[in-house]
Protein backbone atom coordinates (compact mmCIF):
# COMPACT_ATOMS: atom_id res chain seq x y z
CA UNK A 1 0.00 0.00 0.00
CA UNK A 2 1.19 3.62 -1.08
CA UNK A 3 2.02 6.36 1.88
CA UNK A 4 0.95 9.60 1.58
CA UNK A 5 3.06 12.17 1.82
CA UNK A 6 4.38 13.72 5.17
CA UNK A 7 5.75 17.26 5.77
CA UNK A 8 7.90 16.81 8.35
CA UNK A 9 11.03 15.49 8.59
CA UNK A 10 10.97 13.55 11.86
CA UNK A 11 8.57 10.54 11.24
CA UNK A 12 6.64 10.42 14.64
CA UNK A 13 5.77 14.22 14.29
CA UNK A 14 4.98 13.49 10.55
CA UNK A 15 2.33 10.90 11.31
CA UNK A 16 1.06 13.10 14.32
CA UNK A 17 0.39 16.34 12.56
CA UNK A 18 -1.42 14.02 9.28
CA UNK A 19 -3.43 12.57 11.42
CA UNK A 20 -4.76 15.66 13.41
CA UNK A 21 -4.68 17.65 10.15
CA UNK A 22 -7.22 14.43 8.87
CA UNK A 23 -9.39 14.44 11.96
CA UNK A 24 -9.59 18.44 12.19
CA UNK A 25 -10.36 18.19 8.61
CA UNK A 26 -13.59 15.82 9.04
CA UNK A 27 -11.68 13.61 6.58
CA UNK A 28 -12.15 11.07 9.88
CA UNK A 29 -15.75 11.27 10.33
CA UNK A 30 -16.76 11.49 14.29
CA UNK A 31 -16.79 8.04 15.54
CA UNK A 32 -14.58 6.58 12.95
CA UNK A 33 -11.86 3.75 13.89
CA UNK A 34 -7.97 4.61 14.54
CA UNK A 35 -6.23 1.81 15.30
CA UNK A 36 -2.40 1.34 14.93
CA UNK A 37 -2.55 -1.15 12.24
CA UNK A 38 -4.56 1.10 10.12
CA UNK A 39 -1.76 4.27 10.62
CA UNK A 40 1.00 1.86 9.80
CA UNK A 41 -0.17 0.71 6.59
CA UNK A 42 -1.46 4.55 5.48
CA UNK A 43 1.94 6.14 6.46
CA UNK A 44 4.10 3.26 5.64
CA UNK A 45 5.50 3.20 9.23
CA UNK A 46 6.42 0.47 11.61
CA UNK A 47 3.40 -0.13 14.42
CA UNK A 48 5.72 1.28 17.64
CA UNK A 49 5.57 4.38 15.20
CA UNK A 50 2.10 4.27 14.93
CA UNK A 51 1.59 3.63 18.44
CA UNK A 52 3.18 6.81 19.39
CA UNK A 53 1.23 9.21 17.02
CA UNK A 54 -2.16 7.38 17.84
CA UNK A 55 -1.18 7.74 22.34
CA UNK A 56 -0.02 11.73 21.18
CA UNK A 57 -3.63 12.34 19.49
CA UNK A 58 -5.28 10.34 22.72
CA UNK A 59 -3.94 12.51 25.23
CA UNK A 60 -4.65 15.66 22.90
CA UNK A 61 -8.73 14.76 23.42
CA UNK A 62 -8.29 14.40 19.19
CA UNK A 63 -8.98 10.59 19.93
CA UNK A 64 -10.98 8.81 22.41
CA UNK A 65 -9.65 5.26 23.94
CA UNK A 66 -11.44 3.01 26.21
CA UNK A 67 -9.87 0.39 28.29
CA UNK A 68 -9.26 -2.56 25.54
CA UNK A 69 -11.05 -0.56 23.11
CA UNK A 70 -10.23 0.97 19.75
CA UNK A 71 -9.30 4.75 19.72
CA UNK A 72 -11.69 6.69 17.45
CA UNK A 73 -12.74 10.20 16.27
CA UNK A 74 -15.23 11.49 19.50
CA UNK A 75 -18.98 12.10 18.68
CA UNK A 76 -19.46 15.12 20.55
CA UNK A 77 -23.06 15.27 21.89
CA UNK A 78 -25.17 18.00 22.03
CA UNK A 79 -24.62 18.53 25.97
CA UNK A 80 -21.08 18.03 25.59
CA UNK A 81 -20.91 20.93 22.80
CA UNK A 82 -22.48 23.50 24.97
CA UNK A 83 -20.57 22.67 27.95
CA UNK A 84 -17.59 23.05 26.56
CA UNK A 85 -18.06 26.18 24.78
CA UNK A 86 -19.01 27.55 27.90
CA UNK A 87 -16.11 26.78 29.74
CA UNK A 88 -13.94 27.94 27.16
CA UNK A 89 -15.59 31.10 27.10
CA UNK A 90 -15.09 31.45 30.87
CA UNK A 91 -11.19 30.92 30.58
CA UNK A 92 -10.75 32.55 27.15
CA UNK A 93 -13.06 35.46 28.32
CA UNK A 94 -10.90 36.22 31.12
CA UNK A 95 -7.61 35.51 29.14
CA UNK A 96 -7.89 38.49 27.15
CA UNK A 97 -8.56 40.41 30.05
CA UNK A 98 -5.81 40.19 31.58
CA UNK A 99 -3.64 40.18 28.14
CA UNK A 100 -5.67 43.82 27.12
CA UNK A 101 -4.73 44.86 30.53
CA UNK A 102 -1.29 44.62 29.41
CA UNK A 103 -1.67 45.94 25.68
CA UNK A 104 0.65 43.77 24.33
CA UNK A 105 -0.59 41.70 20.89
CA UNK A 106 1.49 38.62 20.84
CA UNK A 107 3.30 37.76 17.28
CA UNK A 108 1.51 34.62 17.06
CA UNK A 109 -1.69 35.76 17.06
CA UNK A 110 -1.13 38.49 14.66
CA UNK A 111 1.07 35.91 12.20
CA UNK A 112 -1.98 33.52 12.46
CA UNK A 113 -4.66 36.09 11.57
CA UNK A 114 -2.72 36.54 8.40
CA UNK A 115 -3.00 33.73 7.18
CA UNK A 116 -6.93 33.57 7.75
CA UNK A 117 -7.19 36.41 6.28
CA UNK A 118 -4.86 35.53 2.71
CA UNK A 119 -7.06 33.19 2.46
CA UNK A 120 -9.94 35.52 1.72
CA UNK A 121 -9.00 35.99 -1.62
CA UNK A 122 -8.96 32.44 -2.41
CA UNK A 123 -11.62 30.02 -2.53
CA UNK A 124 -10.32 27.00 -3.38
CA UNK A 125 -8.27 27.47 0.41
CA UNK A 126 -8.25 23.91 2.15
CA UNK A 127 -10.13 24.07 5.27
CA UNK A 128 -7.43 22.58 7.19
CA UNK A 129 -4.90 25.47 6.95
CA UNK A 130 -7.65 27.47 8.11
CA UNK A 131 -9.00 25.02 11.07
CA UNK A 132 -5.06 25.15 12.02
CA UNK A 133 -4.66 28.99 11.70
CA UNK A 134 -7.77 29.72 13.72
CA UNK A 135 -6.53 27.04 16.37
CA UNK A 136 -3.66 29.29 16.27
CA UNK A 137 -4.85 32.28 16.91
CA UNK A 138 -6.78 31.76 20.38
CA UNK A 139 -3.75 29.29 21.42
CA UNK A 140 -1.34 32.24 21.25
CA UNK A 141 -3.71 34.72 23.15
CA UNK A 142 -4.04 32.90 26.20
CA UNK A 143 -0.92 31.90 26.15
CA UNK A 144 0.53 35.37 26.05
CA UNK A 145 -1.32 36.28 28.47
CA UNK A 146 0.44 36.82 32.22
CA UNK A 147 -1.05 33.39 33.91
CA UNK A 148 0.14 30.27 33.39
CA UNK A 149 -2.72 28.28 35.48
CA UNK A 150 -5.36 29.51 32.93
CA UNK A 151 -2.94 28.96 30.30
CA UNK A 152 -3.11 25.23 31.57
CA UNK A 153 -6.62 25.29 31.93
CA UNK A 154 -6.94 26.21 28.37
CA UNK A 155 -4.74 23.79 27.74
CA UNK A 156 -6.93 20.82 29.32
CA UNK A 157 -9.97 21.97 27.12
CA UNK A 158 -7.91 22.59 23.34
CA UNK A 159 -8.19 19.03 22.22
CA UNK A 160 -12.26 18.81 22.21
CA UNK A 161 -11.85 22.14 21.27
CA UNK A 162 -9.82 21.77 18.42
CA UNK A 163 -12.67 19.01 17.46
CA UNK A 164 -15.11 21.95 17.25
CA UNK A 165 -12.95 24.55 15.71
CA UNK A 166 -12.50 21.90 12.67
CA UNK A 167 -16.80 21.15 12.29
CA UNK A 168 -17.02 24.57 11.93
CA UNK A 169 -14.26 25.63 9.35
CA UNK A 170 -14.74 22.15 7.63
CA UNK A 171 -18.89 22.63 6.98
CA UNK A 172 -17.93 26.37 6.80
CA UNK A 173 -20.68 27.18 9.62
CA UNK A 174 -18.78 30.96 9.83
CA UNK A 175 -18.41 32.48 6.97
CA UNK A 176 -14.29 33.40 6.81
CA UNK A 177 -14.91 37.20 6.04
CA UNK A 178 -16.74 37.40 9.37
CA UNK A 179 -14.10 34.99 11.53
CA UNK A 180 -11.61 37.79 10.48
CA UNK A 181 -13.15 40.52 11.46
CA UNK A 182 -14.29 39.26 14.92
CA UNK A 183 -10.54 38.37 15.46
CA UNK A 184 -9.28 41.98 14.27
CA UNK A 185 -11.52 43.21 16.68
CA UNK A 186 -10.06 41.36 19.74
CA UNK A 187 -6.45 42.40 18.54
CA UNK A 188 -7.65 45.80 18.32
CA UNK A 189 -8.99 46.11 21.64
CA UNK A 190 -5.80 43.79 23.08
CA UNK A 191 -3.65 46.56 21.30
CA UNK A 192 -6.09 49.50 22.41
CA UNK A 193 -5.81 48.24 26.32
CA UNK A 194 -9.37 47.90 26.63
CA UNK A 195 -10.18 44.83 28.84
CA UNK A 196 -13.70 45.44 28.92
CA UNK A 197 -13.57 45.07 25.24
CA UNK A 198 -11.83 42.54 24.71
CA UNK A 199 -13.55 40.30 26.94
CA UNK A 200 -16.54 40.81 25.26
CA UNK A 201 -15.87 40.61 21.79
CA UNK A 202 -13.80 37.01 22.75
CA UNK A 203 -17.02 36.04 24.23
CA UNK A 204 -19.47 36.93 21.39
CA UNK A 205 -17.04 35.01 18.94
CA UNK A 206 -16.89 31.86 20.94
CA UNK A 207 -21.07 31.87 21.55
CA UNK A 208 -21.69 32.45 17.77
CA UNK A 209 -19.45 29.55 17.35
CA UNK A 210 -21.07 27.57 19.30
CA UNK A 211 -24.26 28.72 17.88
CA UNK A 212 -23.86 27.88 15.01
CA UNK A 213 -22.26 24.29 15.80
CA UNK A 214 -25.53 23.56 18.03
CA UNK A 215 -27.85 24.95 14.92
CA UNK A 216 -26.18 22.11 12.81
CA UNK A 217 -25.82 19.65 15.49
CA UNK A 218 -29.64 19.99 15.65
CA UNK A 219 -30.70 20.06 12.24
CA UNK A 220 -28.81 16.85 11.79
CA UNK A 221 -30.29 14.68 13.84
CA UNK A 222 -33.73 16.14 14.03
CA UNK A 223 -33.32 14.30 10.14
CA UNK A 224 -32.23 11.11 12.07
CA UNK A 225 -35.43 11.03 14.70
CA UNK A 226 -38.47 8.45 14.12
CA UNK A 227 -41.21 10.21 12.90
CA UNK A 228 -44.42 10.03 15.18
CA UNK A 229 -47.76 8.74 13.85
Amino acid sequence: MSSEALAVTRVPDAVYEALRESILSQREAPGTAITEQSIADRYGVARPTAKVALERLVADGLLRREAHKTARVPELSRDDIVDLYANRAVVEEAALRTLASDGVVPLAAMAAQRVLADALNDISTDVAPLARADIAFHRALVEAQRSPRLARLHALLMGEIELCTGQVQAHRLLALDDVVTQHQGILDAVAAGDPELAGSLTRIHIEGARDRLLARYDSQHATQSPTKE
